[in-house]
């Protein structure tokens, strides 16, 4: 008999599991996480956006990388310029194929000067070690021994001030800092999927639950609320944050070519550092790109509330929306031809409007253009009014203050 492997459980597991109320878990990388803790997702994505939320992001697949050439090995497999770093910085990137489509995304954090770690969405080891040949570098995976919490939302610093040794004010955006919490050795970045302001702490996994304790005690005046990842995907969506599986798919996974994006493609023109020293993988093809312009481009749209209202008025409802972000292929059409679809849409609490994650082909991904996109009114498929937008939809000012 076949044994499939066992679902794995995070560190924080013990205190997530107790407090789940709906046990509506989610699989992410293997793991099984909490999609939410109440039977509606209201408080915690509140928590979010107006107090602090505290995120298990434990399966984010982690790798350090260690030697006089880590940062060679980064330079070349990434579209950032690594030799540009200090320590004590973050960098989010993606990293492709020969033909400039993207593999995967995550962050590469500089923890000394030949010392790095790599956290991606999906496994990585076999793609950093076959690039690595003949350099003098050591690559370990650590997934499972270091735990991560994300601690999300504008209340989230004062809440890290009152338990951290250190205080975390002078912490920028997108850096690292070694600290303690309760005595216990964390390391802090400013960094989250969530487009607010907001930190992860990691630590090794024997020090997991009192972490926990050590946080929901700190920030028990605070509103700090236990949020699981149903929450999290709204927010995100809200950032103009996009997530692998879901809105594009790795070019290893991809079964047609149509199915790859290129970071161009995916909006992150940013972090295609073109201008940056030597080979680097897919550089050629990215070269072409920025020259030729994208076929496709992953933009935001809002959707026309009247214009959707006016459908389901006819049939005597109120306009009908799921209470959580859908990770489904919506079409979106101009003049009733099909130029793209929404790859995740959700009601956005904070703007009060219907969002979405859309992919359009050229010149239709222009900000400004109308379209419509498709919605379901009582079984019946009806095309509602939208707009592009650029992203993020919301991005308050405290995020990188």
């Amino acid at each position: 008999m076949h044994h499939l492997p066992e679902l794995k459980r995070t560190p924080f597991h013990e205190r997530t599991s107790r407090l789940c109320l709906p046990q509506n878990w989610r699989r992410w990388a293997g793991h099984i996480v909490a999609g939410s803790y109440d039977l509606s997702l209201d408080r915690e994505y509140w928590a979010i956006r107006d107090a602090a939320a505290l995120i298990d992001v434990s399966p984010l697949m982690k790798y350090l990388i260690d030697g006089p050439d880590a940062a060679q090995l980064l330079h070349r497999i990434t579209t950032r310029d690594i030799h540009k770093m200090a320590v004590g910085q973050v960098y989010y990137t993606g990293w492709c194929d020969d033909e400039g489509k993207l593999l995967d995304d995550g962050t590469v954090s500089k923890l000394a000067d030949n010392s790095f770690r790599m956290t991606s969405a999906e496994p990585s080891l076999r793609w950093l070690a076959m690039n690595a040949v003949g350099m003098d570098v050591a690559i370990r995976e650590v997934t499972d021994q270091v735990a991560a919490l994300s601690l999300q939302g504008p209340k989230s610093r004062a809440i890290l001030n009152r338990c951290c040794k250190k205080p975390v004010d002078k912490l920028k955006y997108f850096r690292v800092m070694q600290n303690s919490i309760d005595g216990m050795p964390v390391t802090v970045s400013r960094t989250g999927y969530t487009g607010d302001l907001g930190y992860e702490i990691w630590i090794g996994a024997e020090h997991a639950l009192p972490l926990w304790d050590a946080l929901m005690v700190a920030g028990d005046d605070y509103g700090i609320t236990p949020c699981g990842i149903l929450p999290m995907d709204m927010a995100r969506v809200e950032a103009g944050l996009f997530m692998i599986d879901v809105d594009y798919t790795a070019s290893n996974h991809a079964w047609i070519e149509s199915q790859k994006s290129s970071p161009f493609e995916m909006g992150l023109d940013w972090a295609v550092n073109l201008d940056k020293t030597g080979y680097f993988v897919g550089r050629r093809a990215l070269e072409r790109e920025k020259r030729d312009g994208s076929e496709w481009k992953l933009v935001g749209v809002e959707i026309d509330w009247e214009g959707m209202e006016r459908y389901f008025a006819e049939v005597g409802l109120p306009p009908q929306i799921p209470a959580m972000a859908v990770r489904g292929s919506l079409p979106v059409l101009h003049d009733g031809k099909q130029v793209g679809y929404a790859s995740t849409s959700t009601w956005s609490p904070v703007l009060k409007k219907y969002i979405a994650l859309v992919h359009l082909q050229r010149p239709y991904y222009e900000p400004g253009t109308r379209l419509e996109i498709e919605i379901t009114v009582e079984h019946h498929r009806r095309h509602a009014p939208c707009v592009v937008v650029k992203l993020p939809f919301y991005e308050p000012e405290w995020k990188k203050k």
